[in-house]
């Protein structure tokens, strides 16, 4: 298992915190892994953990289930079975577990070919005709890509939205059927299977006013979406100091979603990531004097994490050093937002204690961070001036905490204090 999350919702200054319940390996677990998940509920639940994160359930043609085809068949899953889905679901919410779907709609593998032997002809997985489409619900000016070999999948649908996806059609959003029908999947898997809310799986795909759309027809209790665009770099091939645009982005496609909705912030990983493998912790205050992420701008609807499937995991696509990962959770789990390795790294005890502190010290997602220190080799921030927070390698950290704070947590790299 995988990623650990958190987050605050917006309009709730309550403490939610999310596990992701699976990596990109789960699918290969004997024995499915939704009957291996259920195993460890109370484990999670003990942590205290409010959410899970759970893979996409549909038919796919990857194991993982990020190319979905058959929608409504979560029999096809390498996860499971429909009703080992539902058992699981019922489980998690009798141990007070809410659960987010992984929403895989940007894009849609076929169940077969056209008279002109094009993959466009779309199987919903029930008797009816529900998600059986043609090439009209494909954008036209899709494009699918594997190895060299480039194909046109033949979509006569409107122009797409957002990014390309390459590795399957463009589903055009714009369609009225494609909107009716995916929201109905998406009502009936809370209806029927009983999630709580979705991740949406590359949501710069397409419009945020589409998102927008979903979330209005769906009513998820929450929601957050993948917005993975690379930072800004140097000549020196480091990030730049100021990311300010890229953290914007993220804010203004939760506007865009009508702010109802949370982003995963990439600003902060990156930042965090960067400023702990260059010993450059001073990054981490940007030039107003606050967090140079997503937090530090709109923290009540920012999903910070270490962590997830694509960026580790064994994709390893952006890691985090695992000789950093408990500085970034001693950040990200004090600071307004946070997430990942929860059960991979053996590091449950020690992000426990962080969870107990942030949980006792009632820190939330309008919580202040005033920063005492950001030199290349020590940081300090004072949240609500309940909590200071230290990483780097830094020992010595002068007369920067107060006497009226006591040490509550400590280990490689990183400290924690509580005011007494």
């Amino acid at each position: 298992m995988s990623p650990l999350l958190h987050h605050h919702p917006p309009n709730n200054d309550g403490f939610t915190n999310i596990v992701s319940g699976f990596n990109w390996e789960s699918s290969k677990k004997k024995g499915g892994w939704y009957n291996f998940l259920i195993k460890s509920i109370p484990e999670i639940a003990a942590s205290g953990i409010t959410h899970v994160w759970l893979p996409p359930p549909s038919h796919s043609a990857s194991s993982e289930g990020y190319l979905p085809g058959r929608l409504y068949d979560l029999d096809a899953s390498q996860y499971g079975t429909q009703d080992e889905l539902k058992t699981l679901i019922k489980e998690f919410h009798s141990n007070g577990i809410q659960c987010v779907a992984d929403i895989v709609i940007n894009h849609r593998t076929a169940e077969r070919q056209d008279s002109d032997g094009r993959w466009n002809i779309f199987e919903g997985g029930t008797p009816d005709d529900r998600l059986d489409w043609d090439h009209s619900c494909i954008c036209i000016d899709d494009i699918t890509k594997s190895g060299d070999t480039t194909t046109n999948s033949g979509g006569t649908g409107n122009p797409d939205t957002g990014a390309d996806f390459n590795g399957a059609p463009d589903i055009d959003h714009l369609n009225t059927r494609v909107q009716r029908e995916l929201s109905d999947w998406m009502n009936w898997l809370k209806t029927e299977i009983g999630f709580d809310g979705w991740r949406f799986d590359f949501a710069r795909g397409y419009s945020p006013d589409i998102t927008k759309l979903y979330m209005g027809n769906t009513r998820p209790d929450f929601a957050v979406g993948e917005i993975w665009n690379p930072l800004s770099y140097g000549s020196d091939g480091k990030p730049n100091y100021d990311q300010d645009g890229h953290r914007r982005e993220l804010m203004e496609w939760v506007k865009a979603v009508g702010g109802s909705a949370t982003a995963f912030d990439f600003t902060t990983k990156g930042i965090l990531q960067a400023a702990l493998v260059e010993g450059e912790l001073w990054r981490l205050k940007d030039s107003n004097g606050g967090p140079p992420g997503m937090i530090g701008l709109m923290p009540e609807n920012a999903v910070t994490f270490v962590d997830n499937h694509d960026t580790g995991s064994t994709q390893k696509r952006w890691p985090f050093p695992s000789d950093k990962v408990m500085q970034g959770y001693v950040y990200i789990l004090t600071h307004p937002g946070f997430y990942d390795h929860f059960f991979d790294w053996g590091l449950k005890e020690e992000i426990s204690n962080l969870t107990m502190i942030r949980i006792r010290n009632g820190i939330k997602a309008s919580s202040t961070v005033r920063i005492l220190a950001s030199d290349p080799d020590l940081y300090v921030a004072a949240i609500d001036d309940k909590i200071i927070a230290k990483i780097g390698t830094r020992y010595d950290v002068g007369n920067v905490v107060p006497t009226t704070f006591k040490i509550a947590t400590s280990g490689n790299n990183y400290a924690v204090w509580e005011k007494q």
